[in-house]
């Protein structure tokens, strides 16, 4: 230790905030009255909580490092003064910070934009659109960037900025579509659908495993080539011919694609997609996958569902083909990847987690929901949701010049319908420094909730009863529920509400 102490005499500690424990204490150790220890940080931008990553590091540098002399830079050269001015508002909810405010020379700028979407392929449209009108107005794509809480988010924006032929890149991660999982789950949907698709075939016929192995692949190849038939016919044809281990395995396979086949033939589109991945066992492949740390795939799958339910709704295909054909074609179009190139001027969609540290002219900062952001698992620990909300102010202080914050009323996520209430950081925003966009397809829906209100603003307007299915309501017992169904009008209403807890 006295060596070390001794040989570094300049100590600089860079992203202290995002130091853990046991490099803290290191760094504790390490530094004496002979040398010099110089951090660099910033408590509002500790967002690493899940991965280790301690704020109360930079927030007891004072009393571990004395004596010490703090210099705070709080000149912002990037962002407008309305975005700073919001920023600030927001991280000031967080309490024990060290206080600073960033201010800038370059004025004040446009305000916020807030958009508040009926659904989240109605807040993709607009988000889209908004890039489309930049690019018109002499624009670069790359200088325009769509942030999200969850990469899942991303599916819709992908779709479209495809549907507008606007190349765009994901940042730090893979197209939905380019994903092995959902690779995966295409290929079995794909065989079930049309047996002989031998691309499918290959891919699936042994994942997740079931003991089919190179050999009896390969018989089945030859079988095929010599009879000029495709891989399922072939199996089939072989399949008693094999040693009964490879037999038996194969057999299964095959018992599993009639299966899913038969019973999945009166089904809608998106009921088909859901039982394809429990049948198949994808789904339970990759929710025990200890890879996935996170549980992204599984949550990926669930997002394939999502958008076979979106994808009944917007079906214009060719009507000489049938629902699951349709989205077979549009699928596959959009995992080819023919007319992408990485090097091109593209829209960049990221997590507000890997834009840390970037800046962008134009910002849209996504799904500002309840149960998104914050999310669901931070709403009831203070430390979990100050991260939250520390990460809502990265997100926002990635504008130079334009920001938009928007949010929709309904939302399909993880395969399931989400009704939701503003996100309270939101709430936490002074008025003055936002401008609310009306919107003309959502006439009836109020922009933004009001806090300690018994019952949402958003109602119907064609209806005379102040209640409505899917709408968001609190009680002074259980708190915020959706309610899914009712019955009777006026003092003999009764309403079938879930509530969150």
């Amino acid at each position: 230790l006295e060596y070390y102490q001794k040989k570094f005499r300049h100590i600089l500690v860079d992203e202290f905030q995002d130091t853990n424990r046991i490099q803290y204490e290191w760094i504790k150790i390490l530094h004496n009255q002979d040398n010099h220890v110089f951090c660099v940080g910033d408590d509002d931008q500790s967002i690493y909580g899940w991965r280790g990553a301690r704020i109360e590091n930079i927030q007891k540098i004072e009393l571990d490092f004395k004596p010490i002399q703090i210099i705070k830079l709080e000149q912002n050269y990037r962002s407008t003064g309305n975005i700073l001015s919001a920023s600030n508002a927001l991280i000031a909810n967080n309490p024990n910070r060290l206080e600073k405010s960033l201010w800038t020379d370059s004025g004040d700028g446009d305000l916020i934009n807030v958009f508040n979407a009926s659904t989240e392929t109605e807040e993709a449209q607009y988000v889209v659109g908004e890039i489309q009108s930049q690019f018109n107005q002499g624009r670069n794509l790359n200088e325009c960037a769509i942030l999200y809480r969850s990469r899942v988010q991303s599916r819709v924006f992908e779709d479209s900025l495809r549907k507008h032929n606007i190349n765009y890149l994901i940042y730090g991660g893979t197209r939905f579509f380019e994903r092995k999982e959902i690779k995966d789950a295409m290929g079995y949907i794909r065989l079930i659908e049309n047996s002989a698709d031998s691309v499918a075939f290959e891919r699936i016929v042994n994942f997740p495993t079931r003991g089919i192995g190179d050999s009896t692949i390969e018989k089945i190849r030859l079988y095929s080539n010599e009879n000029h038939t495709d891989l399922f016919q072939s199996s089939i044809a072989i399949v008693e011919n094999l040693p009964a281990r490879a037999s038996n395995a194969l057999q299964s396979f095959i018992d599993l694609i009639e299966g899913i086949s038969d019973s999945s033939k009166n089904l809608t589109l998106s009921e088909k997609v859901n039982s394809i991945l429990l049948q198949s066992g994808l789904m339970d492949h990759y929710a025990n996958d200890k890879t996935d740390k996170a549980g992204t795939k599984r949550e990926y799958l669930e997002e394939l569902v999502s958008d076979a339910v979106q994808y009944v709704h917007d079906d214009e295909e060719d009507n000489e083909m049938n629902e699951t054909e349709g989205f077979i074609a549009k699928n596959t179009l959009d995992s080819s990847g023919d007319s992408y190139q990485s090097n091109q001027n593209c829209v960049q969609l990221m997590t507000i987690h890997s834009a840390k540290g970037l800046e962008f002219p134009v910002v849209f900062l996504a799904g500002l929901e309840e149960d998104l952001f914050p999310s669901r698992q931070s709403k009831d620990e203070p430390h979990l949701l100050d991260e939250e909300r520390r990460l809502c102010y990265v997100g926002m202080t990635r504008a130079m010049k334009s920001l938009t914050l928007s949010y929709a009323n309904k939302r399909f996520l993880y395969g399931q319908s989400f009704y939701s209430l503003n996100s309270r950081f939101l709430d936490e925003i002074p008025k003055n420094f936002l401008n609310y966009i009306k919107n003309p397809n959502s006439e009836s829906t109020h922009q933004g909730y009001e806090k300690n209100t018994n019952v949402s603003k958003k109602m119907v307007a064609t209806s005379d009863s102040i209640y409505s299915i899917g709408q968001v309501v609190k009680h002074s017992k259980f708190g915020l529920g959706t309610i899914l169904n009712y019955e009777g009008s006026g003092d003999s209403m009764r309403l079938q509400i879930n509530f969150q807890k």
